[in-house]
């Protein structure tokens, strides 16, 4: 059985949308799941009542406080042990659960994650990733979305390397196509960051990279996984959530710009870390969070964290000989 964490108490609508989400994935699941929330029992036991019985293997864990969104991501994983956030990552620890995933506080679970199951051996910086649709209704998938704004070569060549084994395995394309974006296809184009990067990505033979791409080609069908910094990538990220938005508010139905649609997808893996992490959207609702619940349970499923692992150790040995 698999075990899955969630903070309760993580995002604007907690916890009755994550207690709503957990309803509509044990309902759409066939496997076998225990769900471990952390947070205020009290009110985690009303939204149960408000939800209705949850149809799947759940406990409790009370913890007295909880991180808020405004709050000093380092500060408040050293101050608040107690919090939905820090019991949770001790949880994972202690191999009490399988993952962990919050809507929370991105920054703390970003700081939880690097300080306490911490990287797998040889990764430099974990990187947040997102899905982003191409045409053909395809996916495709961008590395770093905001957790290194500012990156060196070698981290950008990494990002190549977890974002095609995280698409080769839980998407299940083969060889995906690595791109760097870039201000133009020509391999001397950039800035200082971009014309280091590209030869280290170029001459690799643990990614199939096709060159540069521009910000005009990250939604056609040119590559599958795109790498660049955290910042550039949280830009990209957010300008696609904005189609989105655009296109309801005019009240157009199209099936390529509903895949700007967040709860989609509901959250977003932490690569890199030792143990399954993932981010939900603060505003994540209960469709939201069990399309998060469903990709943590294959994550999991498909032993992804393992298949990092191997890589990575069979490099570094490579290295070192």
């Amino acid at each position: 059985m698999i075990r899955l964490g969630i903070d309760a108490m993580g995002g604007d609508f907690a916890p009755i949308e994550c207690v709503k989400g957990i309803r509509q994935y044990a309902e759409n699941s066939s496997g076998k799941q225990h769900f471990v929330l952390f947070g205020d029992k009290e009110e985690i036991t009303k939204a149960i009542d408000d939800a209705g019985t949850l149809s799947v293997s759940y406990e409790i864990v009370h913890c007295t406080n909880n991180i808020e969104m405004s709050e000093s991501p380092t500060r408040a994983i050293a101050q608040k042990p107690e919090s939905s956030i820090v019991q949770g990552f001790k949880y994972l620890c202690e191999n009490k659960i399988d993952g962990f995933a919050s809507a929370g506080n991105t920054g703390a679970v970003l700081v939880g994650a690097i300080y306490t199951v911490k990287n797998i051996p040889g990764v430099i910086r974990p990187a947040l990733v997102s899905l982003i649709p191409r045409s053909q209704n395809k996916l495709g998938l961008l590395v770093d979305v905001g957790a290194n704004a500012d990156c060196k070569p070698e981290l950008l060549l990494q990002f190549g390397i977890l974002g095609s084994i995280y698409l080769e395995n839980i998407f299940n394309v083969p060889n995906p196509k690595v791109a760097l974006i870039n201000i133009g296809e020509e391999e001397g184009k950039g800035n200082m960051l971009a014309q280091a990067a590209y030869p280290l990505l170029k001459e690799s033979t643990q990614i199939n990279f096709i060159g540069n791409i521009e910000g005009r080609d990250v939604f056609k069908d040119h590559a599958d996984v795109m790498v660049c910094d955290g910042f550039t990538g949280n830009i990209i990220l957010k300008m696609g959530e904005s189609f989105y938005d655009v296109v309801k508010s005019r009240n157009i139905s199209d099936p390529f710009f509903e895949l700007f649609n967040y709860e989609n997808f509901g959250g977003t893996a932490i690569l890199g870390v030792n143990a399954p992490v993932f981010i939900g959207h603060g505003i994540s609702n209960a469709n939201a969070f069990s399309n998060m619940f469903k990709l943590m349970n294959t994550f999991i499923e498909r032993e992804i964290i393992e298949k990092f692992r191997h890589h990575f150790i069979q490099s570094t040995t490579s290295i070192e000989s």
